[in-house]
C-alpha cells in the first residue's frame, strides 16, 4: 500500500467561557502513583488504535470539503474540555516525577494522509500485516525534555471510508479515558452535523481534580524508586516510544466469541469442582485464550509462565474517585512464575479461571493500595523470567463501536500496539454479549494459535 500524507494540521483547543482554560497561561497535572508505572514505554508501548468507517461514496472532494471539517472544529471544541491531551509530558532536572504541561495555544498534531489500500481487507477480522496498520496511525512528537501526550491521524480510504487513528502516551491517561474523549469527540461532531445544541453530558466531562488522589502511603516515592531503576535514571527513556517488530510477517487478526461461546466454556467451568468462581465474560474470554496460547507454544511444561490484567480502581478507593476521571486509575494483577503444565492439562481452562477469579476478588481487597509498589516490582522481576508473558489491552465494556462521529459507527475496532501474548478485548459491534480478541504475532504462530483456539471451540 502507499500512503500519502496530505496536510498535518494543528488543533487548538477551543478556549470560549466553558473551556478548561479560559485565560490560564498554563496547566501542570503531577502524576500519580497510578501514572508512573506507564513511563517504563520500553515494556509498555504506547497505545495505538485505529477506527475504520465506511463510506461507499466518500469521494476527496466531500472528505475534505464536508467531512474533514466538521472532525477538526469538533475536535477542537472536545480538547477545550480534555485540555491535557495538547499537553506534553515533561521531566525537569531538578523534579522528582514528570509533569504533564499544558501551554496556551498547545496543539494536538493531527496528520492527514490519504491511501489506496483495500479498506475491506485492512478493516476485517482476517489476518493483516501490522505494518500496514501501523502506517495509519502516528507518531508521539518529541523534544530533548518532552514528549507529546497525544496525537491523531485521519486516513482517507477514497471511496471506500476513512480510518481515525490515535498514539497516545499511558502515563497521560488509561484505556477508560482515552474511551470517553472518544466518545465526547463524535457525540459532539454529531451534533454539529445534525445542527443541535452543541453540548457534552456529565458522563463524557472529565474530572481534571487530582486532589481526590491522596497519596497517603507515600507510594509515589516507592514507585519513582522502581521507575527509576527500571529506566537506569535516563529521562529521555519515556520519549522512547518504539513499538517493537513490525515487518511484513507480522500479523493482526481478531478472534470473535458469540455469546453462546462464551456460555459453553462458562458451561465447562460449571460441570467441574471450581465454586464460588467469578464467571465473567472478562474472565472467561481471557483464561480461554491464555490456556490456547500456552499450548499452542508447547515446549517444556516445567517453563514458568506469568500473566496479568489491569483493574480501575475509580470505585474500588476510599473515598471514590469521580467516574469521569482523567488519567490512570488502573493497576495490574497477576499471577507470576506459574508451570505451563498447570495450563495445558484437561483442567488448564478452569485452573486458568480460578486463578483469575480470585485475582479479581483481590482487586476489592483491603489495603489493596498500599501493595501495589511491591506488585509493581514482582510483575517486571517476572517478565525475564517467564517464557510467556499474557496481558490484557482494552476491555470488552468500552463500548468501542458506540463512537459514531455522524457517519455510522465504526466496521472494525484493532489495538495494533499489542505483541506476542498480549493481547487485546472489545465488545463485539453487532452482538450486546460475546468479546472481540486482537492477536499480533508472526503469521506461522498465528495459525498455530488459531488452530488451537478453534479445535477447542469445536469440541
Amino acid at each position: 500500500m502507499t500512503l500519502l500524507v496530505v496536510e498535518v494540521a494543528q488543533i487548538i483547543p477551543y478556549t470560549g467561557s466553558n473551556s478548561v482554560q479560559n485565560s490560564a497561561k498554563s496547566l501542570t497535572i503531577p502524576l500519580t502513583f497510578f501514572d508512573l508505572p506507564w513511563l517504563v514505554v520500553r515494556v509498555l508501548p504506547p497505545p495505538k488504535k485505529v477506527f475504520f468507517y465506511r463510506l461507499n461514496e466518500c469521494s476527496r472532494e466531500h472528505f475534505h470539503s464536508f467531512i474533514l471539517p466538521k472532525l477538526k472544529h469538533s475536535l477542537s471544541l472536545v480538547l477545550g474540555t480534555y485540555l491535557p491531551l495538547s499537553g506534553r509530558l515533561t521531566w525537569n532536572q531538578d523534579e522528582l516525577k514528570p509533569n504533564i504541561v499544558v501551554s496556551q495555544n498547545d496543539p494536538v498534531l493531527v496528520t492527514i494522509a490519504e491511501t489506496d489500500a483495500d479498506f475491506s481487507h485492512l478493516s476485517s477480522y482476517g489476518q493483516r500485516q501490522v505494518s500496514e496498520l501501523h502506517s495509519l496511525t502516528p507518531e508521539l512528537p518529541f523534544s530533548n525534555d518532552s514528549v507529546s501526550a497525544f496525537s491523531l491521524q485521519i486516513t482517507l480510504f477514497p471511496n471506500q471510508g476513512f480510518s481515525i487513528g490515535y498514539t497516545a502516551h499511558h502515563a497521560v491517561l488509561d484505556g477508560k479515558t482515552l474511551s470517553m474523549f472518544m466518545k465526547a469527540w463524535a457525540q459532539l461532531c454529531k451534533q454539529e452535523i445534525e445542527n443541535r445544541v452543541i453540548s457534552l453530558p456529565q458522563s463524557l466531562t472529565p474530572s481534571l481534580d487530582r486532589s481526590f488522589l491522596k497519596d497517603l502511603t507515600k507510594l509515589d516515592e516507592q514507585m519513582m524508586e522502581i521507575v527509576r531503576s527500571l529506566i537506569n535514571d535516563d529521562k529521555t527513556n519515556m520519549r522512547n516510544l518504539t513499538a517493537g517488530e513490525t515487518g511484513d510477517d507480522v500479523v493482526l487478526a481478531t478472534l470473535v466469541l458469540s455469546c453462546d461461546d462464551v456460555e459453553r466454556l462458562r458451561e465447562r467451568v460449571r460441570r467441574s469442582d471450581s465454586s464460588h468462581v467469578h464467571l465473567s465474560t472478562f474472565v472467561i474470554a481471557y483464561a480461554y485464550v491464555w490456556t490456547c496460547l500456552v499450548k499452542a507454544r508447547g515446549g517444556d511444561e516445567e517453563r514458568l509462565v506469568s500473566f496479568c490484567f489491569v483493574g480501575d480502581f475509580r470505585t474500588r478507593l476510599e473515598p471514590p474517585l469521580p467516574a469521569t476521571y482523567f488519567g490512570n486509575c488502573v493497576f495490574a494483577v497477576g499471577s507470576y512464575k506459574r508451570k505451563a503444565a498447570e495450563f495445558t492439562g484437561e483442567r488448564g481452562f478452569v485452573n486458568a479461571v480460578e486463578i483469575l477469579s480470585d485475582l479479581v476478588k483481590s482487586l476489592s481487597s483491603p489495603g489493596m493500595v498500599e501493595t501495589f509498589a511491591q506488585e509493581f516490582a514482582n510483575a517486571f522481576s517476572s517478565v525475564g523470567e517467564s517464557s510467556q508473558f499474557g496481558s490484557v489491552a482494552g476491555s470488552n465494556r468500552f463500548g468501542v463501536y458506540e463512537m459514531d462521529f455522524g457517519w455510522g459507527r465504526p466496521v472494525k475496532v484493532d489495538v495494533i500496539s499489542i505483541r506476542g501474548e498480549a493481547i487485546s478485548m472489545a465488545d463485539r459491534r453487532d452482538e450486546s454479549s460475546g468479546v472481540e480478541i486482537g492477536m499480533c504475532m508472526n503469521k506461522t504462530e498465528m495459525d498455530i494459535v488459531f488452530s488451537v483456539l478453534n479445535h477447542g471451540l469445536q469440541n
